[in-house]
């Protein structure tokens, strides 16, 4: 008889109770087939499949997609793959056949796309083919091994499988749930348009989980590491369940240009309840501050388990890095780019204009913003939808700026198209052209309310856009991507023809005639909280006249993004008297001017940028001048040191070590840890206390229960801070060997927890203080691994380490 867990189907796909292949014989109370043995030989079942997916399946190997952590069937289009089946008996090519039936459905609309393979018999060559196929590889016994092939243009997704036995006695379907095919875009196939071809650039974007963001300034580049988590459990289901949020249907998830554009969206919740919210403020209650976070995968396994609850908070470096984990677990070659003093166009004129009064004072409801830096995506395809020459990296930013067809998304935006000042071309490359190559145009109030031009810098936009270099932690700048040099007739020809598209097409600026010059720098390149700024002034009088000019320094607390306090909030600092004039001859004149510690670090704005800017008048002439410098105080790193061999499986101990600059202290410090291989962020408060934090030492000889009484002495005098409290003692107290492990362990959690609450114990990090973390991991692959951490807290933002770990194989 034929076994129930053979799900037979009829040809209608209904499962065929058993009672209608066998029936009970009632005289010999045996049962017996109703099919005569003839016709058993015909009816061709399918036993099990094998789909070959494991993650050393040399499927999985041959596509790259080994390193998903999952025992998935992970495919990439436009390649071939091999299944094998077990039949209830021998495959005849005279009159038995087989199909594959794949069905890619949107859980979000009625759409769905259903595709049947049938076996193809003496196909020799089957990759290269722009269509769904199979052939028969090999046959043993009972067992045959099929080789399938998808087309470089399918639809990428989920799908389910089928397998259908065609014979003599009719068809048969054989369900493969739970083993579904997951099908990701292929850089590796020349057909496909997300085609990459250098293989370092391939491993680099689309196989490297770990990337660098960068942050600060021109002058003041910092960097952290970000793990992109694409290969962890849950990211590829949760990047699937995006695309169906964005209702994306399934005919247009051919095309990575729909794709990039959905996510750019959806990675904000300004629109359709996307992954992550924005917040710019300095309130982060009821989430994560967005300096705290140092990967991807948290945040979309977050935002898949609750459902599509938006996570919060981030800023533009998280949107980016959630975006680059998505495509790139799609198969789609992207990469983080932070853009330095990024302007942000809000009237589309292609010029970032910048207000001042009568009193030579800004007018911040009308400046357009300039971002101390800007992080966005890149994504690599062609774009088959554009003139030849637009493909390649394409600008993907997810940060809600501006609406773009009703929606808060931005890109995909041919890069080559910005370098020539084409932004006719979609997608939104008005607004990223004017990011990185506007005009800043100065404009003073007239006393009748109309504004004059009182200033133009050409080359103050769009400074040292960075990404991470091809096989190493190095920083390339790609700015030449992006434009021509500053200054040259081609990038000249770029900026006035871009600006035929702006809101001001015919009133392009010239520049005046101007002879006495502005510039304002630090002294030092990289202050750090809480050091004194000394600032320089340089004023250059370049004609032959004698020049008097009466100078306005105003320091400005401001968030990255360029906005800055509010009138009451920020301190404005003029010149001393003795430096408001100077008098001038054909020469310049340099001076410096201290911001002290004690007057900025109660208005440092998160994350502790600065924004200079000087303004004056020429008495003689009664030219205007203005100029700004951005700056951040820098932070200090996290130290993190491996005490010890890191083994594949085994746990080794790390240390980790902070010193607080501040001559404050550090409340609700908060440490994050991922990389490793881990599944999960390991989040630590710093001072809270459990059983995981309590290590009990038990010297060769003496019972677990010695250390009740000790705990409680040392618990007793101990003064500093968790989360590691080492317990032990040479003497074992009476009448307690009942006791186990877990109850001294518990115990000793109890009294620390006593002391914490009578303040013996603190959970803050003193003014100036050095703290030291010991923590353990169990890493879960051999090789060179990143072990990544963050420190957050109200008064100290952009604190993050790194280490390097050689992990050693079992």
């Amino acid at each position: 008889m034929i076994n129930r867990t053979d799900a037979v189907r009829d040809g209608k796909g209904r499962l065929l109770p058993e009672m209608e292949y066998s029936r009970l014989d009632q005289q010999s109370g045996s049962k017996r087939n109703i099919f005569s043995l003839s016709l058993l030989e015909r009816l061709l079942m399918v036993r099990s499949v094998d789909m070959q997916c494991c993650r050393d399946s040399l499927n999985r190997l041959k596509h790259h997609t080994d390193s998903f952590y999952s025992d998935n069937l992970i495919m990439r289009r436009g390649q071939s793959f091999q299944i094998s089946i077990d039949l209830s008996r021998a495959f005849n090519c005279t009159y038995d056949n087989l199909e594959l039936q794949l069905k890619l459905d949107s859980v979000s609309s009625s759409c769905r796309m259903q595709i049947s393979i049938p076996l193809v018999f003496g196909l020799d060559e089957i990759d290269g083919a722009e269509c769904w196929k199979m052939s028969l590889e090999d046959q043993e016994d009972t067992r045959v091994h099929l080789r399938v092939f998808t087309p470089s243009c399918a639809p990428i997704g989920r799908y389910t499988i089928s397998v259908v036995c065609f014979s003599p006695r009719g068809k048969l379907f054989f369900p493969c749930y739970p083993d579904d095919l997951f099908l990701l875009y292929n850089p590796w196939c020349q057909d496909d348009v997300v085609y990459l071809e250098d293989e370092d650039e391939r491993q680099e974007y689309i196989l490297n989980s770990m990337g660098r963001m960068y942050y600060g300034t021109e002058d003041q580049i910092g960097a952290r590491t970000w793990n992109y988590a694409q290969f962890e459990q849950g990211v590829l289901e949760a990047s699937l369940y995006i695309l169906e949020k964005g209702q994306v249907a399934v005919s247009e998830r051919t095309d990575p240009v729909i794709i990039s554009r959905t996510f750019s969206a959806l990675v904000n919740s300004n629109d359709e309840h996307g992954v992550l919210i924005g917040n710019w403020t300095q309130n982060f209650e009821g989430g994560t501050p967005p300096t705290a976070w140092s990967g991807s995968g948290d945040i979309l396994r977050q935002y898949h388990r609750s459902l599509g609850k938006p996570v919060k908070f981030a800023h533009c470096w998280v949107f980016s890095g959630v975006a680059t984990t998505m495509m790139r677990c799609l198969g789609i070659p992207s990469r983080c780019v932070t853009n330095f003093s990024s302007a942000h166009d809000t009237d589309h004129s292609l010029t970032t204009d910048i207000y001042i009064d009568e009193n030579l004072e800004l007018i911040k409801d009308k400046t357009d913003f300039i971002w101390n830096f800007h992080t966005w995506s890149e994504a690599w395809m062609a774009r088959p939808d554009l003139p030849v020459g637009f493909g390649g990296w394409q600008v993907v930013d997810p940060t809600p700026q501006e609406c773009s067809q009703d929606l808060y998304r931005c890109g995909p935006t041919p890069v080559a198209a910005v370098r020539s000042g084409l932004v006719q071309f979609k997608y939104d490359t008005p607004f990223v052209f004017a990011e990185v190559n506007s005009d800043k145009i100065y404009w003073q109030r007239n006393a009748d309310g109309s504004f004059r031009q009182i200033n133009v810098e050409k080359n103050s936009i769009g400074k040292c856009i960075s990404t991470k270099a091809v096989g190493s932690d190095e920083r390339v700048d790609i700015t030449d991507l992006y434009k021509y040099p500053e200054g040259s007739e081609e990038e000249r020809i770029a900026v006035e023809m871009a600006s035929r598209f702006g809101s001001k097409p015919t009133l392009y600026p010239q520049s005046d005639q101007r002879d006495v010059t502005l510039e304002v720098g630090l002294q030092r390149d990289e202050p750090q909280i809480p050091e004194d700024m000394e600032v320089f002034l340089i004023v250059k009088n370049q004609s032959k006249e004698k020049r008097s000019t009466d100078l306005l320094l105003e320091l400005l607390d401001m968030s990255y993004t360029g906005q800055t306090q509010s009138k009451t909030e920020y301190r404005t600092h003029s010149i001393p008297p003795k430096y408001n004039t100077f008098h001038l001859y054909y020469h310049s004149k340099r001076l410096t001017y201290t911001v002290k510690y004690c007057e900025y670090k109660s208005h440092v704005m998160h994350p502790g940028a600065m924004l200079l800017t000087l303004t004056g008048r020429v008495i003689q002439t009664r030219q205007i001048m203005a100029t700004q410098f951005n700056f951040r105080m820098r932070t200090p790193n996290l130290s993190i040191t491996a005490l010890e061999e890191a083994v594949v499986g085994e746990e080794f101990r790390v240390e980790v070590s902070f010193q607080n600059p501040l001559t404050q202290a550090l409340n609700n410090v908060t440490f994050r840890f991922e990389g490793l291989g881990m599944q999960n962020v390991k989040k630590i408060h710093y001072g809270s206390l459990s059983v995981d934090d309590v290590l009990v030492e038990h010297p060769e000889g003496e019972l677990p229960s010695v250390w009740l009484t000790r705990a409680e002495e040392h618990a007793s005098s101990c003064a500093l801070a968790p989360p590691r409290l080492h317990i032990s003692s040479p003497l074992p107290p009476s009448g307690v060997e009942s006791l186990t492990w877990l109850d001294i362990e518990l115990h000793a959690v109890t009294v620390l927890g006593r002391c914490m609450g009578s303040h013996q114990l603190r959970s803050d990090v003193e003014e100036l203080a050095t703290i030291t973390l010991m923590m353990k991991f169990v890493p879960l692959f051999s090789g060179y691994q990143k072990l990544l951490a963050s420190l957050d807290s109200y008064q100290l933002t952009q604190v993050h380490g790194f280490a390097d770990i050689a992990v050693l194989s079992k």
